[in-house]
């Protein structure tokens, strides 16, 4: 099967299927969804909301965390992998979101990739979550998944390689989309360690089954 028949069947899965994907992170506002992702890395969708209603009540905004100390925020969060660096980003970005963005949490990805905490991937994020811009963050699920179903090539050994061709195979309307397609299917189906092919409806498709690599 060329790339191309695998692209189509892959849209033409998902949009029947699962036509209108998000975030499993909790927020209720943009200022809550930065501070979820930032959160998120390194650690679960699952662990982060089990912290973030505390932390969003005694913080609703940008305003009242950039004007907290450590040890306001720090508690909140001990439990989320590396705790005292997040703690400092969490901070400095809401410092920055309100001294230099009025409060607002920015819409492009250079204003965004600023903030600290905020690298790449969570700049994509935010911008296609919030923003409905055609970006793709590529993280642990997206890449091992992408690279199984053959969607790009074996060649592509970087999260930025995958990214680029994702972005350049798929339609712009489906980019945003693909981002959760991929982490949900391989944060439930397509494991790191033993994948779920025998309840993969992807198999007709994937260059990983195709192979035999089944155990």
């Amino acid at each position: 099967m060329t790339q191309k028949h695998r692209y189509r069947a892959f849209i033409n899965h998902f949009t029947q299927n699962q036509p209108n994907p998000t975030t499993e992170l909790d927020y209720k506002t943009p200022f809550q969804l930065l501070v979820a992702v930032i959160l998120s890395a390194q650690c679960t969708d699952k662990r982060v909301n089990m912290a973030t209603p505390a932390l969003f009540k005694a913080f609703p905004s940008s305003k009242h965390m950039a004007h907290s100390h450590f040890e306001d925020v720090f508690p909140y969060i001990k439990s989320i992998s590396y705790p005292n660096n997040k703690t400092k980003h969490l901070l400095k970005m809401a410092q920055m979101v309100e001294e230099d963005f009025a409060g607002k949490v920015p819409e492009q990805v250079e204003d965004l990739q600023k903030l600290p905490g905020v690298g790449r991937k969570t700049a994509h994020v935010i911008a296609s979550v919030l923003y409905n811009q055609p970006t793709l963050a590529v993280d642990t699920h997206v890449f091992r998944v992408s690279k199984r179903l053959g969607l790009v090539s074996e060649k592509a050994t970087t999260p930025l390689a995958v990214e680029k061709e994702l972005t350049r195979h798929l339609p712009e309307a489906y980019i945003a989309k693909a981002h959760h397609w991929l982490i949900l299917h391989g944060r439930y189906v397509c494991l790191a360690r033993k994948p779920k092919c025998e309840a993969c409806e992807l198999t007709t498709f994937c260059r990983y089954f195709e192979r035999g690599v089944m155990t």
